[in-house]
């Protein structure tokens, strides 16, 4: 969640858990006490076991995401690359082996976000433009290539991966485990991860520090492509499917995970711990949602107020 650096001497100048943190925190708490009450299934193996699985593609979309909101930034093209490297994943295995077909959409994954962030900083452009320009081309170029779905023609794809568990734990909630201690690191232990914090205080001072802001900012969005690239091919190996029309509003999720785990639109905060927060709120949320039938409109009716709440409360002070 949400740390605030201490002042040299004088200790934490703010507690270590914003309000914010735990109204949320708080409002999880009283969601999963209520479902439990009230549902049955809630609290079965069975139910968890779904959840977690669910909650994998939301969980890389989100990381990713949080290393451009750190920067100040943010990258509407996460659902389009998630429905092309899903594709491709699938797709390709009619010419070549299901893991080499993984490594091409995966590194499409990262030449989209490098290509975002070479614009961004390169030519100083907005990136809601840049990747809301990417969101689009991409997606049409994925009707281009596919129009109809796609089933992966390898068994063993789904086998050692969507459909594989660890006794009761699915393998792709385990490689999200892996990746989030990874991205931790890379964040808060990493020259990159840190300048790519300080970007979203105040760009122009990282620049007269001598830091190259550019290749800082490009990695940020290389690095969110290629996390939205495994949540494409993870999702087509659970799923047994990979479908065009996939992903649509996903970055909607990605940014309201990041917003209600501390992250701040603007830059300057968020830590991936806290990400993993918010992306298990909104999965509880959807899973409730789920059990007691609620209409999907209504969901988003839900989903959107959430992500207003959030930006509300985690707003930057004037």
């Amino acid at each position: 969640m949400t740390e605030v650096a201490p002042t040299p001497g004088t200790g934490p100048a703010h507690p270590r858990f914003s309000r914010a943190d735990l109204i949320f925190t708080a409002s999880v708490v009283l969601l999963v006490i209520g479902a439990s009450l009230v549902s049955d299934a809630f609290l079965t193996q069975r139910n968890m076991v779904n959840v977690s699985r669910q909650m994998v593609t939301n969980g890389f979309l989100s990381l990713g995401m949080l290393m451009v909101i750190r920067t100040g930034g943010i990258d509407l093209s996460v659902g389009s690359v998630l429905a092309l490297a899903g594709l491709l994943a699938t797709g390709l295995q009619a010419q070549m082996h299901f893991s080499l077909a993984i490594l091409i959409a995966l590194a499409m994954g990262a030449a989209v976000g490098w290509l975002n962030g070479w614009l961004i900083a390169r030519f100083d452009l907005q990136p809601f433009i840049v990747t809301l320009a990417t969101m689009g081309t991409l997606r049409g170029l994925t009707y281009v290539y596919a129009d109809t779905p796609r089933y992966p023609s390898d068994e063993m794809f789904r086998a050692l991966i969507g459909g594989a568990f660890v006794g009761p734990v699915p393998v792709t909630f385990i490689i999200l485990a892996l990746a989030l201690p990874a991205v931790w690191f890379y964040l808060e232990h990493t020259v990159s991860g840190r300048a790519g914090l300080a970007l979203g205080v105040n760009k122009e001072a990282v620049r007269l520090a001598g830091i190259d802001v550019g290749r800082h900012l490009t990695f940020a969005y290389v690095a969110c492509g290629f996390l939205a690239a495994i949540a494409g091919v993870l999702l087509a190996s659970r799923l047994g499917i990979a479908q065009p029309s996939v992903g649509v509003g996903y970055e909607l999720d990605a940014i309201a995970a990041v917003v209600i785990g501390g992250g701040v639109l603007g830059g300057g905060g968020g830590t991936g711990l806290g990400v993993l927060g918010g992306v298990v709120a909104l999965a509880l949320v959807d899973n409730v949602l789920n059990l007691f039938n609620v209409d999907s409109y209504y969901q988003q009716v839900v989903k959107g107020l959430i992500i207003l709440v959030a930006v509300l409360a985690r707003r930057k002070k004037a």
